[in-house]
């Protein structure tokens, strides 16, 4: 069982293990030992005030164990995975929290072939972080050398990737609304959508280090559906801190989730004989009025769990060529290897440019099933099949919803959060129920109050 990567890398308080300089050191000296003979790594980071000296550690670390260090600068999380294969470096790495509070950070690694890395491969790195550890234990010098200077060309890069990815794409002279939750996304979406002929307002694109994901972003996306009412504008997008996802705004101001993203997009793909199987891959999270659009449409869905790097390896498995999450990582495997918020935000565009018809018309038929998610703050991860109180409260709302809804109950990969999920016809049930796991789930291991 990994002890160090979570479903999305590793991931902590910036300067608390595993985010000390120490565990951050050893991270780059096992990463490049694992990564064979004179690797290379491409580095890029969020706009979080604890990535400089992260990067500085961990390169620092990497060229202990023998490899090159080149530096990206502010990047998104899908972009250094695009340059890791494009230019066929060893392994891309990303600091990032992405959606995280701005205390936090982390370390999200990818292969040289642009895919997160698989389980197994993290259970070799964190045993190769466990030996680099111990054989440090009694040597502070792990202060992180100065980072390479920044390679201006990679967003350039990046951004013609985009473009190249959906050709012909253009706004129509609309006005859309784009967030970008001062994150990794302020470095390179205005100057991607600026060119698309059309009226852009580029909001929470100023970031200080501390502001990311604060009131803004794909955590907040009423934030932009507001704003897409007052500046009367067709659309709004809005990503997370390293944009490797994106929500949306219809023309009305209604939040548009990640299911109805997979709705539109699927629709369209099938209609060009271009959906895989009639196929979509997505999460126990998405909503049950999803499968039953899809199914209205000739489409099948499957469920994965939760991670998009585990809906990938259900599309890998099944063939599929679009899936996602709910929260609004979409993965299109023929033109990325990793979600990517602002291609997303592209070819969600362009599903509306050649339909003639807005977000909201595309979508209108998507009835969602009451669904309540509640986060419980626990203070361990224990397998909840072992708190006998929380399987009885689980069994009772299985009982009662069998025929008309769905009990989700898991652990959050990246925060110390239990996540209570129902879906019901009933919203009186639904609540009820979602109540009584979490106080079950509070009562066993819920963190006290101070």
């Amino acid at each position: 069982m990994r002890k160090l990567f979570g479903t999305d890398g590793i991931r902590a308080v910036a300067g608390v293990a595993p985010l000390d300089k120490r565990t951050v050191f050893a991270v780059g000296v096992a990463l490049a030992r694992t990564l064979g003979a004179r690797p290379s790594v491409v580095m890029g980071m969020d706009t979080r005030e604890s990535g400089p000296w992260i990067a500085a550690t961990l390169a620092t670390g990497l060229r202990e164990g023998g490899a090159t260090v080149a530096n990206a600068g502010i990047l998104t999380t899908p972009a250094i995975a695009f340059l890791a294969r494009k230019h066929g470096f060893s392994a891309g790495v990303v600091i990032s929290a992405s959606h995280n509070p701005w205390q936090d950070n982390g370390i999200k690694i990818f292969g040289g072939d642009g895919y997160k890395l698989p389980d197994e491969v993290e259970l070799g790195i964190e045993a190769e972080i466990e030996k680099q550890i111990l054989r440090s234990a009694q040597d502070d010098n792990t202060a992180g050398d100065a980072l390479p200077d920044v390679n201006e060309s990679f967003r350039a890069e990046y951004v013609q990737f985009l473009l190249d990815a959906v050709p012909g794409i253009s706004l129509d002279n609309r006005k859309v609304v784009i967030d970008c939750a001062n994150g990794a996304a302020s470095s390179v979406a205005p100057q991607l959508f600026e060119s698309l002929h059309g009226t852009v307002e580029v909001t929470h694109a100023s970031p200080n280090g501390r502001n990311i994901n604060e009131n803004c972003g794909a955590l907040h996306p009423e934030i932009v559906a507001a704003e897409v009412k007052v500046r009367g504008a067709s659309m709004g997008f809005t990503f997370d801190g390293d944009a490797d996802r994106a929500l949306f705004a219809d023309e009305h101001g209604n939040v548009v989730n990640g299911d109805a993203v997979m709705l539109a997009c699927a629709r369209d793909l099938h209609a060009r004989g271009e959906l895989a199987g009639d196929l979509v891959v997505a999460t126990t999270m998405s909503n049950m009025g999803l499968e039953a659009a899809f199914k209205r449409s000739g489409i099948a869905m499957l469920r994965a769990p939760v991670g998009d790097k585990y809906v990938l390896e259900e599309m890998r498995r099944s063939g599929a060529s679009l899936g996602g999450e709910q929260s609004g990582h979409i993965l299109f495997p023929a033109k990325a290897t990793t979600g990517d918020g602002l291609l997303t935000a592209l070819l969600v565009l362009d599903v509306v440019h050649r339909s003639g018809k807005t977000l909201g018309e595309l979508i209108a038929d998507l009835k969602n099933f009451p669904q309540v998610i509640l986060n419980v703050k626990v203070r361990e991860k224990i397998p909840l099949d072992s708190l006998p109180s929380v399987v009885e409260t689980i069994a009772a709302a299985e009982h009662e919803l069998r025929d008309s809804g769905r009990v989700v109950i898991r652990y959050s990969g990246t925060e110390a959060l239990a996540r209570v999920m129902i879906e019901a016809e009933s919203e009186e049930a639904m609540r009820r129920h979602a109540e009584a796991i979490a106080g079950a789930i509070r009562a066993e291991i819920g963190v006290l109050a101070v």
